[in-house]
């Protein structure tokens, strides 16, 4: 073996030409660790790649040999071992990783070092061809993220690929939504009444007053809703004392103190089992709703015994039911008459909803923030009721106040009394 230069040697065996380079590293006993590659049959061609391979380890761009051969099934679990998101999110990039990434590259015995442009463009016409474009999109997004994430250290650079727009500009489709009308929650009520009892009236009207996500609505229980909450509070925060005490003087019953919801979980499915969790974004908020809605609740609470605000047929949370097939369907595209042996399981026939026949629950959610623009409230107090992050220096100086929320209160409460009076009217 020949030393030409500091960590760098070659040496000759047989008709070719080997190159080692020490990789900045060493073993448990010290020595430093080498790394090399053969197959030159020009000592002067090793001897400069072993130079090249320094420069690259010098300024951080290079790639080990073991690192390289680390197989992508190996990086996965590294990946996901140090993912910190919401559960939401983790169990979506899980998903995506256990149910088509690492099957894919697992049965092929891929190595990371080994997913260049070309790979990377045969896995996601695999994945065009066996998922829809959404999910897809999704898939490859996370690819995307795993891909990015190995460089340096496994990969020099990344083979995914960015989507750039040339040419002409073209508007992504937007969601056709209809406007929402008292008159089509009130049906929607009706029918989630028909469905699942008075606790179905108060979710939807509660939905659409409050803007609240699902899974919130799901996971409420009584402890945080009107009459019970700011009283029944159970204080877990010892930072938060100071709001737990002007919650007190600001809401509740009876005074000048104002009814209202306090958002502090939604539920959600971990390990096959319903838990709490943080609302999105962790978006903690406490919502005030009109005097119709905060009787409305009170009343529901005073005929049952659930600890969930609006308990499933059969007394447990929504969040346990496939609500979206179960529920939502029949009350919004409507469903016909049902007879049964077991009277208990008789229901009448549900009209549909036109603006809601084969849309999303959340476009009730979306509804409730037309109404609340509609009435010229504070972007800020909109957003805050929304659950929205506000940025820049609006979100910073600006709060929501009393007379923010009496006015809330008061437009909602106008808007329940117009849609009283023109059933009143069309009764008679």
């Amino acid at each position: 073996m020949a030393r030409r230069a500091r960590d760098v040697y070659t040496e000759w065996r047989g008709g070719t030409c080997r190159v080692k380079w020490w990789t900045g590293e060493y073993h448990d006993d010290g020595r430093k660790r080498f790394e090399s590659k053969g197959g030159f049959t020009d000592d002067d061609e090793a001897y400069n790649f072993g130079l090249d391979k320094m420069s690259e380890i010098r300024q951080g761009g290079s790639v080990s040999n073991r690192d390289g051969a680390t197989l992508m099934s190996d990086w996965l679990d590294d990946w996901l071992a140090a993912m910190d998101h919401a559960h939401l999110t983790e169990r979506g990039y899980r998903s995506a990783v256990e149910n088509h990434i690492r099957p894919y590259f697992k049965k092929r015995n891929t190595a990371v070092k080994d997913i260049d442009v070309l790979a990377y463009r045969a896995f996601r016409k695999h994945v065009n061809n066996v998922l829809g474009e959404g999910s897809a999109k999704n898939v490859m997004m996370v690819l995307g993220m795993v891909l990015d994430d190995a460089v340096p250290r496994l990969l020099k650079t990344s083979p995914v690929e960015r989507t750039r727009r040339r040419g002409k500009f073209k508007k992504k489709a937007k969601e056709r939504k209809r406007d929402v009308t008292p008159e089509s929650v009130e049906q929607l009520a009706r029918n989630a009444r028909t469905y699942f009892g008075q606790a179905g009236y108060v979710f939807m009207w509660t939905m659409a007053m409050t803007g609240m996500r699902p899974a919130e609505l799901y996971g409420l229980t009584r402890e945080y809703c009107y009459p019970n909450w700011p009283a029944s509070d159970p204080r877990t925060d010892p930072e938060e004392e100071e709001r737990y005490d002007d919650d007190l003087e600001r809401y509740g019953k009876g005074g000048e103190r104002m009814p209202a919801i306090r958002v502090e979980r939604q539920v959600q499915y971990e390990d096959s089992e319903l838990r709490f969790f943080p609302p999105k974004y962790e978006s903690y908020r406490s919502l005030v709703v009109p005097p119709f809605l905060a009787e409305l609740l009170e009343q529901l609470l005073a005929s049952h015994e659930s600890r969930w605000v609006f308990p499933a047929i059969q007394g447990g949370s929504l969040g346990a039911v496939n609500f979206d097939y179960k529920y939502w369907r029949p009350i919004a595209d409507g469903a016909e008459e049902r007879v049964s042996r077991q009277p208990r399981w008789n229901r009448a026939a549900m009209p549909e909803v036109p603006s809601f026949r084969g849309k999303r629950l959340y476009l009730l959610r979306h509804g409730a923030k037309a109404w609340l623009d509609e009435d010229g409230h504070s972007k800020f107090a909109v957003e805050s009721r929304m659950g929205h992050e506000v940025p820049g220096v609006e979100g910073v100086y600006s709060s929501v106040t009393v007379p923010m929320e009496r006015a809330i209160m008061k437009s909602l409460q106008e808007r329940w009394d117009g849609l009283r009076d023109r059933l009143r009217r069309a009764e008679s």
